[in-house]
């Protein structure tokens, strides 16, 4: 049975129009655009909940790694994720 968990990717304080960089990294992941904007072939945070990335795995472990390891991948600049996400599941 395959299995999927969503984690939120936000900031404190993020500057609107910061590029988001590793967006071309997430192939084990679906990455969904919430608070961003795209100028230029380039995507820029737009403030609040800025991502959401949901991997799907063979177990919650695997799920649950998989996102974090895209999660990792993206930066910018006062990006924030919680680290305790799936952590009760395992």
């Amino acid at each position: 049975r395959e299995m999927e968990i969503p984690f939120i990717i936000s900031g404190k304080n993020v500057p609107k129009g910061m590029e988001i960089k590793g967006l071309g990294n997430t192939a084990d992941s679906i990455v969904f655009h919430a608070g961003t904007t795209a100028k230029g072939g380039k995507t820029f945070t737009a403030g609040g909940r800025v991502l959401a990335v949901t991997s799907f795995g063979d177990n919650i472990t695997d799920a649950v790694g998989k996102s974090y390891k895209t999660i990792e991948g993206i930066g910018y600049e006062g990006k924030y994720y919680r680290t305790d996400i799936g952590k009760d599941l395992l």
